[in-house]
This record gives C-alpha cells, structure tokens and sequence, in this order.
C-alpha cells in the first residue's frame, strides 16, 4: 500500500466550495481508478488556506502511472485545481513497520 500525500493551498474564502469538490472528484473520478483504496482530507487550523489530503492506492503505479496518465486526472484538476493558490507538493510513502 501506498499513501499519497498532497499539500494544498487554497485560495482564500473558497473553503466550503473546495471540500466540496474534492468530495465530488474522488466520488465520481477518482474511486473509479484502478488501485484506489481510500482518502481522508484534513483541514489546517493555523492557516485555513491549508490542506493535507491523503489518498491510499495499492502500489505507486496505480497512482502515477495508471491514475496520471488517464483521461480521469485532467478530468480531476478541472475540478479541484480552480481552488489552489499554488501547484501541491504532493509525495508518496511506504507504510513501515
């Protein structure tokens, strides 16, 4: 398993509408690509322009290769990339121990 994390930015005031839309994107693109487990998104509360969502996929090339390189990921970014101030840092993990 691998856990996908990407940092986000939002634009300012866009918090709602933003939520909203990752709800909808990983509801209706993301959940479909082939080795996709799970996500959570988490809310900053220093600074409420602030992101961390994390998304499960069986192996790194579920996400990189196969969700990437798919038709669904620029379907993905029209909808959620409106809202960032800035590109995510986005970086994978192996669960240890």
């Amino acid at each position: 398993m691998i856990l996908e994390l990407a940092d986000i930015r939002i634009k300012p005031g866009q918090q709602a509408a933003f939520e909203a839309a990752v709800k909808h994107g990983i509801g209706t693109l993301v959940s479909t690509s082939p080795g996709f487990i799970s996500y959570t998104m988490n809310h900053c509360i220093e600074t409420p322009e602030r992101y961390v969502l994390l998304l499960q996929w069986d192996t790194l090339e579920a996400h990189s290769v196969t969700f990437r390189e798919s038709a669904l990921f620029p379907q993905w970014r029209a909808i959620v990339g409106p809202f960032f101030a800035g590109p995510p840092v986005v970086e994978h993990f192996n669960r240890v121990g």
